[in-house]
C-alpha cells in the first residue's frame, strides 16, 4: 500500500497515456472520418490529466518514507515539488496550444511525450538510488531528443535534436561511469546507505578513486543543467527546437535536476571541500559566460539561451554554503525562475506580426522595435519581465537574487558575490536596451502585432502579476521554500 500510495499522480497520468494512445492510433487512421487531427482533442484532454493529477498530488498527505525497495523517497520536498511541476506544465500547456496550430504541429504524440517527460520529472524527484536517478534520467532525455526534433519538415530540428543526443550520450556515460565506480568501491548504491557509510569519514582516507566517481556523477548534473563550461548544448538545441520545446527545456527540467542535485550532494555531505570547489568555479563560469553571450546575440531563442545559464550560476551561487538556507534560497529562486519564464516564453511564443503581404513569427531581438506604438499593453507587459529579470526592485527577480546574494555572504564568499553583483549590474544593459528599443527605437516598416489567444494572455496575466505583486507573498513563499528544505536536515 505505502508503495503506490506516494505515485498515484504518476499512476494515474500513465494510464491515461495507455487510454490516449488507443484513441490516437485508432481514429487517426479512421478513413470514414476523414484521418482527423486530432490536436486540439489531444491538448484539452492533456490539459484535464494534469490538472487532475495536480489536484491528486495537492490532496496527498505528505509522508515521510522510501518505497519500492528504497528506489524513491516520498517528503515535504517531493510534495511540494511535484505541485510546481504539474503548476509549471499547466501553465505550460496554456501558452503553448496557439503556436502548435499556427505552425500545424499535428502530431498527437506530441502530447503523449509531454506526459511521458512530466511522469519522468516526477519519478526523477522522487529517486533515491543510483540506478533510479540513472534510469529516470534516461527515460527524461531519450523523449528530450525526440521533441527536440519533432519538426519533422525543420532542418533545424533535426540538427537539434542530433546535437542533443550526441552530447547527451556522453553526459549519460560520466553518470554511468561514475555511478560504476562508487558501486564497485562501496558495494552499495542507495543514497541513504551512502550517506551512512560516508558519515564522519576523515577528508585524507577518501579514496581518489571515490572523488574520481563523485566528480564524475556531479559533471553529468551539470552538463544537464547546461551551466558553463558544460553549456556548450544548451543555445543550438535551444535555437533548433520548436518554441514551445524551447520553452518546456527552460522552465521545467531544471527544477527536476537541482532536487537531484541537492539529495546527491548532500549525501556526499564528507566531499564538501571538493563539491564546493567545483561549484564556485561552474558558478563563476556561468554568470561570466551567460552575461557576455547574451551581449552577442541577435535571436530571441539564444538570448533566452544564455539568460538561462545566467541564472544557472545563481542557482549554483546559493548552493554553496550547503546549509538549510541554501536550499531554501533556490527554492524561492526557482519559483520565481519559473513565473518568470513562463512570462517571457509567452510573448515570444505568442507574438507574431502583420505585414502587408505575410504573417510572420517573432524570431530576431529586432522584432519589438516600437512596439509600444503598436501593442502598449504587451509592451508593457514586456518591460516589467525584462525588469525582474534584471533584478531592479521591487520585481520578483530583486529579491530572488538578494536571498541568494545573502546566503552565498553568510559563507564568506564575498569574492564571487560581488563578481555576481557587477555582472548583474553589467546585464542590467542588455536588458534596457530591448525596454529602449520598444518605447524609444523608430520603425520604418508598421508592423501590426498578431492578438494572443485567451489561454497565453491569462498565462501573461498570472506572471506579470506574480512579478510585480510577489514581494507582497514573500514570506508565504519562504514558509514553502523552508518546508521542502527541511528533510535536508538530516
Amino acid at each position: 500500500m505505502y508503495n503506490f500510495y506516494p505515485i498515484l499522480p504518476e499512476i494515474y497520468i500513465l494510464f491515461n497515456i495507455c487510454i490516449l494512445l488507443i484513441y490516437g492510433v485508432f481514429f487517426s487512421t479512421l478513413p470514414s472520418l476523414g484521418y482527423p487531427l486530432l490536436n486540439k482533442n489531444f491538448n484539452l484532454l492533456v490539459l484535464q490529466i494534469l490538472i487532475f493529477s495536480s489536484l491528486l498530488a495537492f490532496l496527498q498527505i505528505p509522508l515521510n518514507l522510501l518505497s519500492w525497495n528504497n528506489l524513491l523517497i516520498s517528503d515535504f520536498f517531493t510534495y511540494y515539488a511535484k505541485l510546481i511541476i504539474f503548476m509549471g506544465a499547466i501553465g505550460w500547456l496554456l501558452l503553448s496550444f496557439g503556436y502548435l496550430v499556427t505552425e500545424k504541429l499535428n502530431y498527437f504524440e506530441f502530447w503523449i511525450l509531454i506526459l511521458l517527460v512530466v511522469v519522468a520529472m516526477l519519478f526523477i524527484i522522487q529517486s533515491y538510488d543510483l540506478l533510479t536517478i540513472y534510469l529516470t534520467i534516461e527515460f527524461q532525455s531519450l523523449i528530450f531528443y525526440i521533441l527536440a526534433s519533432i519538426k519533422r519538415t525543420s532542418e533545424f530540428s533535426t540538427e537539434a535534436g542530433l546535437k542533443y543526443f550526441i552530447l547527451g550520450a556522453f553526459s549519460s556515460a560520466f553518470l554511468l561511469f561514475g555511478s560504476s565506480i562508487i558501486y564497485g568501491l562501496t558495494g552499495l548504491t542507495n543514497l541513504s546507505d551512502l550517506s551512512k557509510f560516508f558519515s564522519g569519514f576523515p577528508e585524507n582516507e577518501i579514496s581518489f578513486n571515490l572523488v574520481i566517481g563523485f566528480i564524475l556523477i556531479l559533471v553529468s548534473f551539470l552538463f544537464k543543467l547546461s551551466a558553463a563550461p558544460f553549456h556548450v548544448w544548451s543555445p543550438d538545441v535551444y535555437e533548433g527546437a520548436p518554441l514551445p520545446v524551447t520553452a518546456f527545456f527552460s522552465i521545467l527540467p531544471k527544477l527536476a535536476i537541482f532536487s537531484l542535485l541537492f539529495r546527491f550532494l548532500f549525501t556526499f555531505y564528507d566531499f564538501i571541500v571538493y563539491w564546493q570547489s567545483i561549484i564556485l568555479i561552474v558558478t563563476f563560469f556561468s554568470i561570466l559566460i551567460g552575461t557576455f553571450g547574451a551581449f552577442a546575440q541577435t535571436k530571441w531563442k539564444r538570448f533566452l539561451a544564455y539568460s538561462s545559464i545566467n541564472h544557472i550560476g545563481f542557482f549554483l551561487l546559493a548552493l554553496l554554503s550547503g546549509d538549510l538556507n541554501s536550499i531554501s534560497s533556490v527554492i524561492f529562486y526557482g519559483v520565481i525562475y519559473i513565473i518568470t519564464m513562463l512570462g517571457i516564453f509567452t510573448f515570444v511564443v505568442n507574438t507574431s506580426f502583420y505585414t502587408y503581404s505575410k504573417t510572420y513569427q517573432l524570431r530576431y531581438l529586432s522584432g519589438i522595435n516600437g512596439l509600444a506604438k503598436t501593442n502598449p499593453f504587451i509592451a508593457f507587459a514586456l518591460t516589467m519581465i525584462l525588469f525582474s529579470m534584471a533584478g531592479i526592485p521591487p520585481m520578483a527577480g530583486f529579491f530572488a537574487k538578494l536571498f541568494v546574494l545573502l546566503s552565498a555572504i553568510q559563507v564568506d564568499a564575498f569574492g564571487v558575490s560581488i563578481f555576481a553583483v557587477i555582472l548583474s549590474c553589467i546585464a542590467c544593459f542588455y536588458y534596457i536596451r530591448l525596454i529602449k528599443n520598444i518605447y524609444f527605437d523608430s520603425v520604418l516598416t508598421w508592423n501590426v502585432v498578431k492578438p494572443m489567444n485567451k489561454m497565453s494572455s491569462l498565462i501573461l496575466g498570472f506572471s506579470l502579476i506574480g512579478i510585480l505583486f510577489f514581494f507582497m507573498d514573500v514570506e508565504l513563499v519562504s514558509i514553502v521554500a523552508l518546508l521542502m528544505s527541511l528533510p535536508f536536515l538530516n
